[in-house]
């Protein structure tokens, strides 16, 4: 395996010492050993990344590497099309890309869906790629700097799972006074007692609603996992809500929030008093390495303040999950924060047959 210490000093030799980009499973390794770095920053999303790295590089001229999984090309590819292409403003860059579904590997259905077309993708938008392989010398990826220096255009660097070795954990601490998602997902489902629409956000979110809803077989709820899109149920489960009496209760996450936080005006524009919105915030991409992912620097009253929504309340102990109840039987839609641990229990189950899924939602 390819150690990120040895990766990261390959990389600060070449000059390029300036790192961005939103955390991912495959390069966790990667991420969390540069966590804590000033010249690391962490976006909301990877299309904000390559926007800040073009800026960073015409005012350094020195190359900066912007890491990501490849669902987040689909981010990406507006600045990477319209700003740094060759054929625009031919701003360098190295994509450190973390490939879930690789050709050959098993995976989740949505991640096969785009690992598939990954190396299209780069093609479509004129960007050289190689692949790290396990002991790598960065022969390649060193002619892949030069490459990107002298033709003035971003290149990328595809990165499979378990390539990149663990040097240290992650720093990153528990919140002992919250609460476990587990446990909120767990009270909140027990509470439903009359048809609910529930839809969860991807990662570790739906795995634990999964189990939980399996646990319960509580006949009252229809859920929807969505396993992928980050940043997007916010507004697909208001589009849900639209035209439907029953609660939808949407899910959400601190770094899905994060990543398309816009999205929310349009929400705070047109919810109905159906829509109940809980944020479960434990600042943190868990899943991918538990990097910060920046929200507690918002005060979350105030912005949903000024967004119009003046009823947003926030929870951070297990006794005030007694009156969710309540709050799930509201008259008016509900904005809810919930602090939460980082997840402990990493083998969580899976949502499987998706169409099935989808089946007994919609009807």
């Amino acid at each position: 395996m390819v150690k990120s210490t040895k990766l990261i000093k390959f990389l600060k030799k070449k000059r390029i010492d300036f790192f961005c980009g939103v955390p991912d499973s495959i390069l966790k390794n990667f991420s969390s050993e540069i966590e804590n770095k000033n010249n690391n920053l962490i976006t909301a999303n990877e299309g904000n990344a390559v926007a800040l790295a073009s800026g960073y590089y015409l005012s350094t001229k020195k190359i900066p590497c912007i890491y990501m999984q490849n669902s987040g090309l689909g981010n990406a590819i507006n600045p990477l099309s319209s700003l740094s292409h060759k054929k625009v403003y031919s701003i360098p860059s190295l994509l450190l890309i973390g490939w879930r579904g690789a050709t050959g590997e098993k995976d989740e259905p949505q991640h096969l869906v785009k690992g598939s077309i990954t190396k299209k993708i780069l093609k479509l938008l004129n960007i050289k790629f190689y692949e790290l392989k396990k002991n790598d010398n960065f022969v390649k990826l060193n002619n892949l700097i030069k490459y990107s220096i002298k033709n003035q255009k971003p290149v990328a660097c595809l990165v499979r799972k378990n390539i990149i070795e663990k040097d240290q954990k992650s720093k990153n601490k528990i919140n002992n006074n919250a609460i476990s998602c587990y446990s909120i997902l767990k009270t909140i489902f027990k509470s439903i007692k009359k048809k609910t629409y529930i839809v969860t956000t991807t990662g570790y979110t739906s795995r634990v609603a999964f189990k939980v809803q399996e646990e319960l077989s509580n006949k009252y709820i229809k859920i929807f996992y969505m396993v992928g899109s980050m940043g997007h149920i916010n507004n697909f489960s208001l589009g849900f809500s639209l035209n439907k009496k029953e609660n939808v209760i949407c899910i959400d996450g601190d770094g899905s929030f994060i990543m398309h936080l816009g999205s929310m005006l349009l929400t705070s524009i047109y919810k109905k008093k159906n829509f109940k919105y809980i944020l479960l915030n434990n600042n943190a991409h868990d899943s991918v390495g538990s990097q910060s992912t920046g929200l507690n620097k918002i005060n979350l009253k105030y912005f949903f303040k000024s967004l119009g929504i003046n009823n947003f309340k926030s929870i951070n102990k297990s006794k005030q999950l007694l009156n969710i109840n309540n709050l799930m039987k509201s008259d008016k839609p509900i904005f809810l924060e919930i602090k939460t641990t980082l997840q402990t229990d990493k083998n969580l189950p899976r949502p499987k047959n998706l169409l099935n899924i989808k089946k007994f939602f919609s009807n």
